[in-house]
Protein backbone atom coordinates (compact mmCIF):
# COMPACT_ATOMS: atom_id res chain seq x y z
CA UNK A 1 0.00 0.00 0.00
CA UNK A 2 1.25 3.44 -0.91
CA UNK A 3 1.40 5.96 1.93
CA UNK A 4 -0.86 8.98 1.57
CA UNK A 5 2.01 11.37 1.90
CA UNK A 6 5.33 11.99 3.58
CA UNK A 7 6.56 15.19 5.08
CA UNK A 8 9.76 16.79 3.88
CA UNK A 9 11.38 20.08 4.86
CA UNK A 10 11.15 22.52 1.98
CA UNK A 11 14.90 23.21 2.30
CA UNK A 12 15.65 19.52 1.72
CA UNK A 13 13.50 19.60 -1.40
CA UNK A 14 15.49 22.61 -2.65
CA UNK A 15 18.81 20.85 -2.00
CA UNK A 16 17.83 17.48 -3.49
CA UNK A 17 14.85 17.86 -5.83
CA UNK A 18 15.57 14.65 -7.78
CA UNK A 19 15.57 12.56 -4.59
CA UNK A 20 12.31 14.17 -3.56
CA UNK A 21 10.77 13.41 -6.96
CA UNK A 22 11.94 9.78 -6.66
CA UNK A 23 10.01 9.50 -3.35
CA UNK A 24 6.83 9.93 -5.40
CA UNK A 25 7.39 6.38 -6.67
CA UNK A 26 6.45 5.08 -3.21
CA UNK A 27 4.23 7.79 -1.72
CA UNK A 28 1.20 9.51 -3.17
CA UNK A 29 2.42 13.03 -2.37
CA UNK A 30 5.03 14.98 -0.45
CA UNK A 31 4.10 17.65 2.07
CA UNK A 32 6.82 20.27 1.90
CA UNK A 33 7.01 21.95 5.31
CA UNK A 34 7.95 25.62 5.28
CA UNK A 35 8.84 27.64 8.35
CA UNK A 36 7.40 31.02 7.44
CA UNK A 37 4.65 30.10 5.01
CA UNK A 38 2.00 27.50 4.42
CA UNK A 39 3.10 24.01 3.51
CA UNK A 40 3.14 22.93 -0.13
CA UNK A 41 2.18 19.62 -1.72
CA UNK A 42 4.11 17.88 -4.46
CA UNK A 43 2.52 15.07 -6.44
CA UNK A 44 2.64 13.48 -9.86
CA UNK A 45 0.27 14.89 -12.46
CA UNK A 46 -1.22 11.46 -13.14
CA UNK A 47 -2.09 11.16 -9.43
CA UNK A 48 -3.66 14.62 -9.46
CA UNK A 49 -5.71 13.67 -12.53
CA UNK A 50 -6.89 10.44 -10.87
CA UNK A 51 -7.92 12.44 -7.80
CA UNK A 52 -9.89 14.76 -10.07
CA UNK A 53 -11.71 11.80 -11.63
CA UNK A 54 -12.69 10.59 -8.16
CA UNK A 55 -13.93 14.02 -7.12
CA UNK A 56 -15.93 14.41 -10.32
CA UNK A 57 -17.45 10.95 -9.83
CA UNK A 58 -18.28 11.72 -6.19
CA UNK A 59 -19.94 15.01 -7.09
CA UNK A 60 -22.05 13.31 -9.75
CA UNK A 61 -22.93 10.47 -7.38
CA UNK A 62 -24.00 12.95 -4.71
CA UNK A 63 -26.13 14.87 -7.20
CA UNK A 64 -27.77 11.63 -8.33
CA UNK A 65 -28.51 10.57 -4.77
CA UNK A 66 -30.07 13.91 -3.92
CA UNK A 67 -32.24 13.83 -7.07
CA UNK A 68 -33.32 10.19 -6.86
CA UNK A 69 -33.43 9.12 -3.22
CA UNK A 70 -35.86 10.20 -0.50
CA UNK A 71 -34.42 13.23 1.24
CA UNK A 72 -34.47 11.56 4.68
CA UNK A 73 -32.12 8.85 3.37
CA UNK A 74 -29.72 11.46 2.00
CA UNK A 75 -29.91 13.43 5.27
CA UNK A 76 -29.01 10.29 7.24
CA UNK A 77 -26.03 9.54 5.00
CA UNK A 78 -24.93 13.15 5.21
CA UNK A 79 -25.01 12.93 9.01
CA UNK A 80 -22.64 9.98 8.86
CA UNK A 81 -20.24 11.87 6.59
CA UNK A 82 -20.53 15.17 8.47
CA UNK A 83 -21.48 14.42 12.10
CA UNK A 84 -21.77 18.13 12.97
CA UNK A 85 -24.88 18.29 10.73
CA UNK A 86 -26.84 17.00 13.73
CA UNK A 87 -26.84 20.54 15.16
CA UNK A 88 -28.39 22.15 12.05
CA UNK A 89 -32.15 22.71 11.72
CA UNK A 90 -33.76 20.53 9.02
CA UNK A 91 -34.25 23.50 6.67
CA UNK A 92 -30.54 24.27 6.92
CA UNK A 93 -29.62 20.63 6.19
CA UNK A 94 -31.72 20.82 3.02
CA UNK A 95 -30.02 24.07 2.06
CA UNK A 96 -26.59 22.55 2.77
CA UNK A 97 -27.41 19.59 0.52
CA UNK A 98 -28.59 21.82 -2.29
CA UNK A 99 -25.53 24.06 -2.08
CA UNK A 100 -23.18 21.08 -1.73
CA UNK A 101 -24.46 19.46 -4.93
CA UNK A 102 -24.23 22.70 -6.89
CA UNK A 103 -20.80 23.68 -5.59
CA UNK A 104 -19.35 20.15 -5.87
CA UNK A 105 -20.40 19.85 -9.50
CA UNK A 106 -19.08 23.31 -10.33
CA UNK A 107 -15.83 22.77 -8.49
CA UNK A 108 -15.27 19.37 -10.10
CA UNK A 109 -15.82 20.85 -13.55
CA UNK A 110 -13.23 23.54 -12.81
CA UNK A 111 -10.85 21.04 -11.17
CA UNK A 112 -10.70 23.34 -8.16
CA UNK A 113 -11.86 21.80 -4.88
CA UNK A 114 -11.42 24.93 -2.78
CA UNK A 115 -15.06 26.04 -3.09
CA UNK A 116 -16.20 22.72 -1.58
CA UNK A 117 -13.84 23.13 1.37
CA UNK A 118 -15.01 26.73 1.89
CA UNK A 119 -18.68 25.70 1.78
CA UNK A 120 -18.16 22.87 4.27
CA UNK A 121 -16.18 25.14 6.61
CA UNK A 122 -18.92 27.78 6.51
CA UNK A 123 -21.64 25.23 7.29
CA UNK A 124 -19.53 23.66 10.05
CA UNK A 125 -19.27 27.10 11.66
CA UNK A 126 -23.04 27.46 11.37
CA UNK A 127 -23.44 24.11 13.13
CA UNK A 128 -21.04 25.29 15.85
CA UNK A 129 -23.28 28.28 16.46
CA UNK A 130 -26.40 26.11 16.69
CA UNK A 131 -24.60 23.76 19.08
CA UNK A 132 -23.97 26.56 21.59
CA UNK A 133 -27.25 28.05 22.91
CA UNK A 134 -25.51 31.07 24.44
CA UNK A 135 -23.72 31.90 21.19
CA UNK A 136 -26.89 31.33 19.16
CA UNK A 137 -28.80 33.71 21.43
CA UNK A 138 -26.13 36.39 21.09
CA UNK A 139 -25.95 36.12 17.30
CA UNK A 140 -29.71 35.97 16.68
CA UNK A 141 -30.80 38.60 19.23
CA UNK A 142 -32.41 41.75 17.87
CA UNK A 143 -30.05 44.66 18.38
CA UNK A 144 -31.00 47.11 21.12
CA UNK A 145 -30.95 50.84 20.87
CA UNK A 146 -30.74 53.37 18.08
CA UNK A 147 -27.76 53.19 15.77
CA UNK A 148 -28.27 56.76 14.54
CA UNK A 149 -29.28 58.16 11.19
CA UNK A 150 -28.83 56.06 8.09
CA UNK A 151 -27.59 57.59 4.87
CA UNK A 152 -29.92 57.16 1.91
CA UNK A 153 -28.56 54.54 -0.53
CA UNK A 154 -28.41 56.91 -3.49
CA UNK A 155 -26.37 59.64 -1.76
CA UNK A 156 -22.60 59.87 -1.96
CA UNK A 157 -20.55 59.42 1.17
Amino acid sequence: MVAAYEELPFSEFLHRPAAAADRLDVVRALRLRRRDAGDLALMRVDQMERDGVVVDFTARLLAGLVRSEPLDVVRRVLGEALPWVTFLPEADVDQLLSELVTVAQGAASLENLSPIAVLLTQWRHTAEIYSDPALLEILTREPEGDFGPVQAPDTEQ
